[in-house]
């Protein structure tokens, strides 16, 4: 695994090239951001490879008992197209980490990275057999990996309802465990307080960050009336300084959604925003002539009955709305079926702890967004997933607990 990561830090350009090929992400982005990431979560779970164990447990009686941590055996990986390296990583190196074989399906629009990475591990030295992967769609490659009698555990990255399909397959077949790391429509809370031009800025890149591609984007901007003004101000402005346009040009901030059927889903939303009564700060069609780009879009006066401020968009819209009182913003965060992450921007800390607790997700940012170190969980509540991946958190999803009870005669001490 370390000398994989060495590896593919070194074809960092390759790499890099073919995940803007595949996906459309600007080559900065994933040049940067991304393939840095990737290396450094194969370099951290390389480093856990050899520190798990088991237990030694304390039991009434005359018997020694000890717990082993053992791989579940072959584990099916399904990645998604918005992040197929990150979450590659994200999978393969906690399951091969606890000494587990993979079987890897790549999303159909994004097949290329994973295979030519996985080329480089066994560059590496991994042996053959350890890791496999399978290009193809959801309804024939996926299902058949999520029904494989012989495949011990899944894990599954992408939206809702293919994660629930993926869990009755699971069900259906030997019962097999599933992590599931799914959709989210997650709240960005500017309180009152807040430093408006910084939150301003997370914010927009909280939503428009990957073309929108995110599943905990911070697709609900929920404002204090107070500054909701100004913020929906400065908001239009930096959305109409966004860069759009070919993603291996230096300086693009922004590239095409992945493909025809997204690129015609976000176009039908902003339809909707603006039937329903949003009002349009800017964007709102397709930029340009060609091509599956669209340009960064900014509702304000969005109600949480409408379709922006309850559905998944998956696109660069933005949706602000205002709030009076702590007590609203955490009824009206709380109110989706939801709870993959938010963020919180005060400058008050008990207001940061009231809202922190109260806020039924996965992950709280405080004043900062998109913070994805290795050793930091992720995952989400209610209808974005089960289990968590990421730092040590992640290893539990990948082993299973075995108790060994062996009687003791004549004991020296209990």
């Amino acid at each position: 695994m370390l000398r994989f990561a060495d590896l593919l830090e070194k074809h960092t350009g390759e790499v890099a090239k073919l995940e803007t090929w595949d996906n459309g992400k600007p080559y900065e982005q994933a040049a940067k951001i991304e393939i840095p990431m990737v290396v450094r979560m194969f370099r951290y779970y390389a480093g856990w490879a050899d520190k798990i164990h088991g237990f030694t447990v304390p039991a009434d009686g005359q018997h020694h008992v000890q717990t082993l941590h053992e791989p579940y055996g072959v584990c099916g990986l399904i990645i998604p197209w918005n992040f197929p390296l990150l979450l590659y990583s994200w999978k393969v190196g906690p399951a091969l980490a606890c000494g587990n074989t993979v079987v890897l399906k790549t999303a159909e629009q994004t097949p290329l990275s994973a295979i030519y990475v996985s080329k480089l591990f066994h560059e590496a030295g991994l042996p053959p057999g350890v890791l496999n992967v399978v290009s193809g769609f959801g309804p024939t490659a996926g299902a058949a990996l999520s029904s494989h009698m012989d495949v011990n555990k899944l894990s599954f990255t992408g939206s809702t309802a293919t994660g629930k399909i993926v869990l009755a397959l699971a069900a259906k077949s030997n019962l097999k465990p599933v992590t599931l790391e799914l959709g989210g429509k997650s709240p960005f809370i500017v309180c009152k307080d807040a430093d408006v031009d910084k939150a301003v800025e997370l914010a927009h890149s909280a939503l428009f960050f990957n073309q929108g591609q995110c599943c905990c984007a911070g697709s609900r901007t929920l404002v204090h009336e107070s500054v909701y003004d100004e913020f929906v101000e400065k908001a239009k402005a930096r959305a109409l300084k966004r860069v759009v346009g070919d993603p291996f040009k230096t300086g693009i901030e922004q590239g095409p959604q992945i493909d025809n059927e997204q690129f015609k889903k976000i176009l039908k939303y902003i339809r909707s925003g603006i039937e329903s009564g949003a009002t349009l700060e800017s964007g709102g069609e397709q930029f340009g002539s060609k091509g599956y780009y669209i340009q960064p879009t900014v509702f304000s006066n969005v109600q949480d009955d409408m379709l922006i401020a309850k559905d998944e968009i998956f696109g660069p819209v933005q949706s602000i709305s205002k709030f009076k009182d702590l007590e609203e913003v955490v009824q009206r965060a709380n109110a989706s079926s939801y709870g993959l992450a938010a963020g919180v921007f005060t400058q008050n800390i008990e207001t940061a702890n009231t809202l922190t607790r109260a806020l039924r997700v996965g992950t709280v940012w405080i004043n900062c967004y998109d913070i994805f170190d290795a050793a930091v969980p992720f995952g989400g509540f209610k209808m974005s997933g089960q289990g968590r991946e990421k730092g040590i958190y992640g290893l539990s999803s990948y082993l299973q607990v075995k108790a060994v009870v062996t009687p003791l005669k004549n004991p020296a001490w209990l």
